[in-house]
């Protein structure tokens, strides 16, 4: 393939994988109640570890902090969350799983973890770490913008 044209086809293949990841996982976790904005939040919660202040989950997930208030308002409802005081800076809050939280993502990784496996079936062990490499540069070079 001409390298101008896979550099043309990048944006869309990726939005395209992007989009039907979403759409599977939406449908293997449908029964738990939760929105594609909510268990990204969790997921990053999970990866960012405990403690993290919200405008540190807001950077870590590339949203604003208004939009992510509503959606800790509505995990915190639900019981996955919690916000803590924190003891250096009372005026911060540190968001947590909670138990229940933990449960939940246990399950949601595990349902994920099975997608993951369909959908590189047939890919060299390699390939996900170089696509990895090429969307932490990506990432990098749109953050500088």
């Amino acid at each position: 393939m001409d390298p101008q044209t896979s550099r043309d086809q990048f944006p869309f293949a990726n939005a395209r994988v992007a989009r039907r990841w979403r759409k599977l996982l939406d449908e293997r976790l449908k029964d738990l109640g939760v929105t594609q904005a909510r268990w990204f939040t969790m997921i990053c919660l999970q990866r960012g570890g405990g403690g993290l202040t919200q405008r540190e989950l807001a950077h870590l997930m590339t949203i604003e902090n208004p939009t992510l208030v509503r959606l800790l308002d509505s995990l915190e409802e639900q019981g996955l969350i919690e916000r803590r005081h924190s003891e250096r800076d009372r005026r911060a809050r540190l968001l947590y799983l909670t138990n229940a939280g933990e449960r939940f993502m246990s399950d949601l990784n595990e349902r994920a973890n099975v997608l993951r496996d369909e959908m590189l079936i047939g890919l060299e062990d390699e390939d996900p770490e170089v696509v990895l490499r090429v969307f932490e540069q990506v990432m990098e070079n749109a953050t500088r913008r």
